[in-house]
């Protein structure tokens, strides 16, 4: 397993190389310049030539990019071109608004459609069945930004039982420590601040974890029924253990590891899909920063921004690899 996990991690080296590259390139691609952008359409020629010199924009993109690997392997991500400030000091709040976010909706999405699942498996053909897989039909279906403006209406303006948008209450806002203002508000001891903080993800949260919840429990359905199928559960029913060991014990674990893959590649989604929820929710996401950096051409706020996220998401997945063996003993790497 340890020579595993080592080949696996030296494997991310070429993977996030390569794609550090496809991303530069593609961003140069993008017609507009950032200096123009920035002292806006009434600066003269003189003023942005100076500028872009001054950025080193004005370099061959091979000597740009070998500037931009050379700043990686330092653990420096550069400086944004429009703020002048430090990428990872200006990143993280927004990415652990993400995570915190992302989080929420997995744990939503697991809870809610690894029971569904299991439950419609077990009752296969009735009514309960019958009626979830519609449910989750109609969530891999519906665009979330919709779902969220009918929870904001419904939920929020209609019924006022939650708040619309934002993180925290800007009554009693949150003092940032880690960023992640669930940790926050138990390190500071203010459960009132935690209650808030909740509030503001479950709607949020609901509307990124629809799509996997559907999908989770389509998967869970569909693997414990051919569990289900197999002789050793005939055995266990015969031998008159209950139902609900038969499922829960007997049948869940074998059964996982299609749904953990799942789970994996979603999380791994939402943390670079989510800017239609933070924009709708007025989230101060990771997908928000990036956008704002396409719309001024922040070139290097677009490329660390891609890279943090997609090394988040080969993390996770590498992770699931590690957790198949975990779950079942007979995988062996």
């Amino acid at each position: 397993m340890f020579s595993y996990t080592i080949r696996r991690i030296g494997l991310l080296i070429p993977v996030l190389l390569g794609m550090t590259f496809i991303v530069f390139m593609m961003i140069r691609a993008i017609p507009g310049n950032p200096a123009q952008l920035i002292l806006g359409q009434q600066a003269s020629k003189q003023a942005i030539a100076t500028l872009t010199k001054q950025l080193g924009l004005d370099q061959p993109w091979y000597s740009q990019f070998v500037h931009y690997l050379t700043g990686l392997f330092q653990g420096d991500l550069g400086m944004s071109l429009k703020s002048r400030t430090p990428i990872s000091e200006e990143l993280w709040p927004y990415l652990a608004a993400t995570i915190e976010l992302s989080l929420v909706a997995i744990l939503i999405a697991v809870v809610v459609g690894v029971n569904a699942g299991i439950i419609s498996a077990w009752f296969q053909n009735s009514w309960f069945d019958y009626g979830v897989m519609l449910i989750a039909l109609i969530g891999v279906s519906m665009p979330i930004f919709w779902l969220g403006l009918m929870e904001q209406y419904f939920v929020s303006i209609k019924w006022d039982l939650l708040p619309t948008t934002g993180r925290d209450n800007i009554r009693m806002p949150v003092e940032a420590i880690t960023h992640l203002y669930l940790l926050d508000t138990l390190l500071e001891g203010r459960f009132d601040q935690f209650i808030e903080v909740v509030k503001h993800l479950i709607l949020p949260g609901i509307a990124l974890g629809t799509i996997p919840m559907a999908i989770i429990a389509r998967m869970t359905r569909s693997s414990m029924l051919e569990v289900m199928r197999s002789d050793y559960i005939r055995t266990a029913k015969a031998k008159g253990l209950k139902m609900f060991w038969v499922v829960y014990k007997h049948s869940l674990k074998n059964a996982m590891i299609p749904v953990v893959t799942v789970i994996g590649l979603q999380t791994g989604l939402l943390l670079g899909g989510a800017i239609l929820t933070e924009t709708i929710f007025g989230w101060p996401g990771v997908g928000t920063y990036i956008y704002d950096a396409i719309q001024s051409r922040d070139y290097p706020v677009i490329q660390s921004g891609i890279l943090v996220v997609a090394t988040l998401f080969v993390l996770i997945n590498l992770f699931v690899d590690i957790l198949y063996a975990a779950i079942d003993p007979r995988i062996k790497y």
